[in-house]
């Protein structure tokens, strides 16, 4: 965060905000993979930044895999285009192969950034459309 063009990225009262719940007792950290409960885990991984890691939960339909910066777009995945910024673009590219691996199939990667997962899945709720939508059942084509 020394770096001004990294340290664009973080909020510095977001930063007190995890250092005040470390000191409070609140906060895990995790060397490694885990499972938090049945049915969630957490994936640590290298590239867009140090400490990435993702979660795999089980849904209806299976296994889903919330990539969250592993990787921020559908197209950053399937093309092999690294996303602009990254800490390590080879562990970013091997990132995008434990995303593959821990799903069943491509259609259970959720990206983090891309506006597609709104479009690709159905609502919650009619009244949350654009909002929240449902991960458990599979998406449109």
């Amino acid at each position: 965060m020394r770096h001004p063009f990294l340290a664009r990225a973080f909020e510095v009262e977001d930063v007190v905000g995890i250092v005040r719940l470390n000191f409070a007792r609140q906060v895990r950290l995790y060397d490694g993979p885990v499972e938090l409960a049945p049915g969630i885990s957490l994936h640590p991984v290298g590239g867009h930044t140090p400490g990435m890691q993702f979660v795999r939960v089980h849904t209806r339909r299976g296994w889903v895999v919330l990539a969250s910066d592993v990787t921020h777009y559908y197209e950053n995945m399937e093309i092999g285009r690294p996303f602009t910024a990254a800490f390590h673009i080879g562990d970013m590219l091997e990132a995008y192969d434990a995303l593959r691996a821990h799903a069943p199939s491509p259609h259970h990667i959720v990206p983090g950034h891309d506006p597609l997962v709104m479009r690709r899945y159905p609502p919650a709720k009619p009244e949350l459309e654009g909002v929240v939508v449902r991960l458990d059942v599979m998406p449109k084509e």
